[in-house]
């Protein structure tokens, strides 16, 4: 069915498209010579036709389209979701929309996004995640939308100063020697690290930690304990069996995000390990589903619902005052201890039973 028109409305209601456009846009407050008559004959005509305005039309009259683009680094990890709310809350608390979009586990989608975003009509970008840098065209496609003047605001878990952008940030290396802290006092010492990522570079925040609290604790790393695996649960899934696995496994698991614990917790019951008594497991990021497992997961948070208002403030600030200072807004990490980590087995540790 054909959607109606000012053109329509403006045949039934007997005047001009102008006026209709008048009337429909809410410009009828006296300096336009529109009687009452008139008006209300337009807006039987719009209620009757049951028109709506073209926001593609309104949106290049006023120069504003009030939508605000997202970029998702991976719509399948629960830990952004909670930044999609803070997003949202923030932007409908303003009169905004959300656009949203993933660039995919692998940054496949990357050049097309940012080629488009290029393209489409919105009034800010929020850019979450490091990705940008791994994409030359979309380092390319920042570069033009910064010399257009139009409103970026990067959530992250470093700052970048060379994107020239506002920036939310918050980092995990203070939480992770908070984590091998609790671990060590625990009496663990061979701890296993889960360092699943989309790019290597990613997830220095709690590698390095890991590293140097272990040296500080005249520790031997050991590189069998680190497990490099890709960003899905049956990554972490593997990642863990192959672990639990060895002939000296791990008494205590750090997974680098909780998305990718729920694979190394089934992993354990799968090899009748249980947690905490044979196993301590920490993840990070905090997300819904740590407090409804059984165990209850210990991990580490960041506010990421926070992190996702601040980073919707920022941007309509900016919006609204392009020429304002940059900004950068930093957030704390902190341990929430619950049910999965315990003290360390005796030793010596077995390895796990085979999967049958």
């Amino acid at each position: 069915m054909k959607r109606p028109t000012q053109l329509d409305v403006a045949r039934i209601a007997g005047v001009s498209r102008a006026t209709v456009s008048l009337v429909a846009n809410g410009q009828t407050d006296g300096r336009v010579p529109i009687s009452l008559e008139t008006r209300e004959r337009v807006l039987k005509a719009i209620e009757e036709l049951s028109y709506e305005p073209d926001a593609r039309a309104q949106a290049l009259r006023s120069g504003d389209t009030k939508i605000i683009s997202l970029i998702v680094p991976d719509l399948c990890n629960p830990h952004y979701w909670d930044n999609i709310v803070g997003v949202e809350q923030e932007a409908h608390k303003a009169g905004y929309n959300i656009l949203f979009t993933s660039l995919g586990q692998k940054n496949e989608y990357a050049d097309v996004i940012f080629t488009d975003l290029l393209r489409q009509r919105a009034d800010g970008l929020i850019l979450m995640g490091s990705y940008i840098d791994d994409s030359e065209v979309g380092m390319r496609a920042l570069t033009q939308l910064r010399k257009g003047r139009f409103s970026i605001v990067e959530l992250s878990d470093r700052f970048n100063p060379d994107h020239g952008t506002d920036s939310v940030i918050g980092d995990y290396q203070g939480a992770t020697r908070e984590v091998m802290a609790h671990l060590l006092s625990l009496g663990h010492r061979r701890i296993g690290l889960i360092y699943g990522v989309a790019r290597q570079r990613l997830g220095i925040d709690r590698l390095q930690p890991y590293h140097d609290c272990l040296q500080a604790a005249n520790i031997r790393i050991d590189s069998e304990l680190i497990i490099h695996c890709g960003p899905a649960v049956e990554d972490g899934y593997q990642a863990a069996l192959q672990l639990l696995r060895l002939s000296l496994r791990p008494t205590a698991i750090i997974v680098i995000n909780d998305f990718l614990a729920l694979g190394a917790m089934r992993a354990a019951a799968d090899v009748a390990l249980q947690i905490p008594a044979d196993l301590s497991l920490v993840g990070y990021d905090d997300i819904f589903a740590d407090t409804y497992l059984v165990p209850r997961l210990t991990t580490v948070s960041k506010d990421s619902v926070g992190m996702g208002r601040a980073a919707a403030q920022l941007l309509i600030q900016r919006i609204e005052d392009p020429n304002r200072p940059r900004q950068t807004i930093e957030y704390a990490s902190r341990l929430i201890l619950r049910e999965s980590t315990g003290p360390a087995p005796a030793f010596p540790v077995k390895p796990a039973r085979q999967l049958s």
